[in-house]
């Protein structure tokens, strides 16, 4: 078992920005962003508070610190399961949705495993 899977044994949504696969964010008329269809992740969820500089290097507040993979900046992550999803396709509208403000990785002491860390 790698050391990642040792770790996150919660399971959280995640919400893939659309159009993320084209290289950017798809927006709908109104302007408010798009997500794909949500998908249960294996993580690690810490609720803890910490000032992070983002992708554009602004100062937020992290809620969240989540050991999970295949998750991109932008994106929405929510600790729980499918079934506990109220809206599939407006991912903020359910309580504990965060969006994804930065995403770093540190490789393992054997370096065969990199561990992504999402701040929310």
């Amino acid at each position: 078992m790698s050391l990642g899977a040792t770790f996150k044994r919660q399971t959280c949504v995640y919400w893939a920005p659309a159009g993320e696969e084209s290289g950017g964010q798809s927006y709908d008329d109104a302007g408010q962003p798009q997500f794909s269809t949500p998908v249960e992740l294996s993580c690690r969820w810490d609720d803890t508070i910490e000032k992070v500089t983002n992708a554009v290097g602004e100062e937020v507040i992290s809620k969240s610190q989540v050991m999970v993979d295949d998750t991109v900046v932008g994106g929405v992550l929510m600790l729980g399961v499918l079934a506990d999803v109220s809206y599939e396709s407006e991912p903020f509208r359910n309580s504990g949705a965060y969006q994804i403000h930065r995403i770093d990785g540190t490789p393992t002491v054997s370096a065969d495993e990199i561990i992504y860390v999402a701040y929310l």
